[in-house]
């Protein structure tokens, strides 16, 4: 039997096409997550004024923004004292009124608050799950001039805590954990790892 010379780059040519392609392994295109809609939800001792102004600031940075009308908030969510709303009950209630495809944030004046160490009523600004469908977020706390502005960005911290953000090292990041103090003056903007997360979720973050 005579051999015959084939060029080199021929013979790499017949080596690929003569692969099994049933060992082939091809990474699929991940899908991106289901769009969802924020609800904002006030409670009844929340002004109009004020809900339109947190609304109208989450509309700029996510597409789909929705508000409810206000609701009474909850009695069996009030602490054994009856001074504070627990938290983690009104998100629970949030949680139940929340259908697949929505996010709520929901808005009060009320001193709220969450058990920490030996304290079981710890004053909070806000809370979130994470990942979850609702949070809340409280005036209460808040002071000065610009306190519906600090009330906007409790708001998104909390939200991104439902997109599965943890609290982040970052000082001016707003998803920096305020450990008990209103330091949201020094919060400008997400950090480039929280924002890519979120704009992955489908916020359309600056």
């Amino acid at each position: 039997m005579k051999w015959i010379k084939l060029p080199i780059f021929v013979l790499i040519i017949i080596g690929f096409t003569s692969c099994d392609e049933s060992k082939l392994h091809v990474n699929p295109i991940p899908d991106k997550p289901a769009p969802i809609t924020i609800i904002v939800q006030p409670f009844n001792d929340f002004s109009k004024e004020e809900t339109d102004y947190v609304a109208n600031e989450l509309k700029e940075i996510y597409h789909d923004v929705k508000i409810n009308e206000p609701i009474e908030l909850p009695e069996q969510a009030l602490n054994k004292n009856k001074t504070r709303y627990r938290a983690d009950s009104l998100i629970k209630y949030l949680s139940r009124q929340t259908e697949v495809g929505f996010k709520t944030i929901g808005l009060t004046k009320s001193d709220i608050s969450v058990p920490k160490g030996n304290n079981p009523d710890w004053g909070v600004f806000g809370l979130g799950y994470r990942p979850g469908n609702s949070c809340i977020a409280s005036l209460y706390r808040l002071k000065g001039k610009n306190k519906l502005e600090k009330l906007f960005k409790v708001a998104i911290h909390e939200l991104g805590h439902t997109e599965g953000l943890p609290h982040c090292t970052d000082k001016n990041c707003l998803m920096r954990s305020a450990e008990g103090k209103d330091r949201f003056d020094e919060l400008h903007s997400f950090c480039a790892h929280c924002k890519s997360v979120l704009i992955d979720a489908g916020w359309t973050l600056k």
